[in-house]
């Protein structure tokens, strides 16, 4: 099989592992429906966002797949197929299996090892293998195992209907074959998160209930001279990938603010993220302090750390219109002293996101929702796509356009035609964007229980009537999106054209600045942009008195007779 037509390839991703993605694993225990969720913001200047599809296959004995790098487009070499692989839509897979990740890089040491299963094929490969959790992390590491790994250190969010689980793996460097790795699963009630930095520590070295390893993680670090103490105090994380600057304030600060916004009762400080103390670790997990819904975990993942002292609304690089994003590079100079910009969870090169829904109280097919989204996950739609589909929205699929050829048929540059309007004058047009989004992925929740309560009569029927009917309802649901959101940014380019607000009755306005950035132009520019005094004026000269006019005569009155 050519994986060209049934995996994603993009072009060179260029950003280096701080600018990448975020993910977040929930355990059913802390969701308000028992699910499990796993979100994944896949992040990177040079990726297309689209929503990869791939069928069920019967294969031949002696079949082999392409190994096509994820990040380069790159032909890798070939693995031998399985008898049967299963239908996946995005990152989930028909039997509700969902993977997202985040690359941490690790040690320099360690770049470059033999092998020819980067990261990206594993996660896709696995999903066409595995039905669950477990079986996935048997699938990867099996697979980088006997063919090689090709990629840097990884973080991996894996989960089934059943459990959610962490995988982290990092190669063995230039010429070695295979990877160290540790997986560690939720407790149940809990959620973890990850974005860029190794987050596993210590771990049980008895527990295969809840915890798995590769049998060398810790002798080959031992032979390599990082780790010298008792196997119980083995640190994954500070041995293969140790936090620095950078680690805490671009990577760890997203999982803070994760972490902050979830459970606001552990008053998790900034100082967890901040960068000035890089031993202040965050847990590997916390229990949030109420159950979280769907919408919940979309706004999650939906985040600038606004209203803590990291907020990017708040200093003079936001504009007059609080503008939640910077342009890279990221570190900066000036008179030789280094500087950063923040980053945040949502961020304007995101490809494509998703919130992964999975139920076991629900047929497959059913149970598992895809709710995919294209762009900056603060303006995209999360769109319902479920499990059981057999074709996905042309405004998603692949091919339709690419990240250097514009189309109108495509929504991840509808978004981000949207997107860049909003960028503009964030503080006024992210209202008419949010407005629109809650509107659609309110109407999408409000009716997915009779959706689901159809799919689950006609899957009695027919388990296939079930998936076709979820087909159509995605394929429309994909299809409106498009549709309102290229509507939204023509609305948007009448009402804000050159500067101008036009109201709900079309009328031109021209609100003001703020009054504190009014003070900064002063500030900074006030004496060249100062008025002239008026001239003051003369006082006006009194007004004329009439002559003084003299008294009349009193009259003369004669004496009386």
């Amino acid at each position: 099989m050519n994986l060209l037509t049934a995996v994603p390839v993009t072009a060179a991703l260029v950003a280096p592992p701080v600018l990448a993605c975020t993910s977040m694993l929930v355990s059913k225990g802390a969701t308000t429906d028992g699910a499990t969720f796993v979100t994944y913001a896949a992040d990177a200047h040079e990726l297309y966002g689209e929503l990869y599809y791939t069928p069920a296959r019967h294969h031949a004995p002696g079949a082999m797949r392409d190994i096509i790098e994820w990040d380069t487009g790159k032909f890798l070499g070939r693995i031998p197929q399985p008898a049967v692989t299963y239908s996946v839509v995005g990152n989930m897979n028909e039997h509700q299996l969902s993977i997202g990740e985040s690359t941490f890089g690790g040690r320099e040491e360690l770049a470059g090892p033999a092998g020819i299963v980067d990261y990206g094929s594993l996660i896709y490969t696995t999903l066409e293998r595995a039905k669950t959790a477990r079986e996935a992390i048997q699938v990867m590491t099996t697979l980088v195992a006997e063919h090689g790994y090709a990629s840097s250190g990884e973080s991996f969010s894996i989960a089934d209907p059943k459990e959610a689980w962490l995988l982290e793996m990092i190669g063995k460097g230039k010429g070695e074959k295979g990877a160290v790795w540790v997986a560690r699963k939720l407790p149940d009630g809990y959620l973890s998160a990850h974005a860029n930095q190794a987050r596993i520590g210590t771990f049980p070295l008895n527990d295969k209930q809840t915890t798995l390893y590769s049998p060398d993680v810790i002798s080959f670090a031992r032979a390599k001279g990082w780790f010298k103490g008792a196997d119980k105090d083995f640190n994954f994380a500070e041995t293969y990938n140790p936090i620095d600057f950078g680690g805490q304030r671009f990577s760890e600060a997203r999982v803070w603010s994760i972490f902050r916004r979830a459970a606001p009762s552990m008053k998790l400080g900034a100082e967890y993220a901040n960068g000035a103390t890089p031993e202040k670790r965050l847990p590997l997990w916390v229990k949030p302090d109420k159950k979280l819904s769907v919408q919940d975990t979309m706004a999650l993942m939906r985040d600038h750390f606004e209203g803590t002292p990291l907020d990017m609304t708040k200093d003079v690089g936001a504009g007059p219109y609080a503008v939640p994003y910077r342009w890279r590079p990221m570190t900066w100079e000036v008179d030789g002293k280094q500087y950063v910009h923040e980053r945040a969870i949502s961020t304007q090169q995101t490809g494509f996101s998703f919130v992964a829904q999975m139920r076991d109280w629900l047929p497959a097919p059913i149970g598992g929702v895809l709710w995919f989204g294209v762009d900056d996950t603060f303006t995209t739609v999360y769109t319902p796509m479920y499990a059981g589909i057999r074709q996905v929205p042309r405004n998603f699929a692949q091919g339709v356009a690419s990240r250097g050829e514009f189309s109108w048929d495509s929504s991840f540059w509808v978004f981000n035609w949207v997107s860049n309007q909003a960028y503009a004058r964030w503080s006024d047009i992210v209202q008419d964007v949010q407005r629109e989004q809650g509107h659609l992925e309110g109407q999408f929740l409000a009716d997915q229980a009779d959706v689901e309560k159809r799919a689950q009569e006609q899957f009695k029927r027919s388990p296939e009537e079930a998936r076709q009917y979820l087909t159509d309802y995605s394929l429309q649901q994909g299809e409106k999106v498009h549709t309102r959101w290229r509507k939204l940014g023509e609305t948007l380019l009448v009402k804000y054209i050159d500067g101008n607000v036009r109201d709900d009755l079309g009328k031109v306005n021209h609100p003001k600045y703020q009054e504190a950035w009014y003070r900064r132009i002063v500030q900074e520019n006030g004496k060249a942009l100062a008025m002239p005094a008026k001239p003051a004026e003369a006082p006006a000269p009194a007004p004329a008195q009439p002559p003084a006019q003299k008294p009349a005569p009193k009259p003369t009155v004669a004496p009386a007779p």
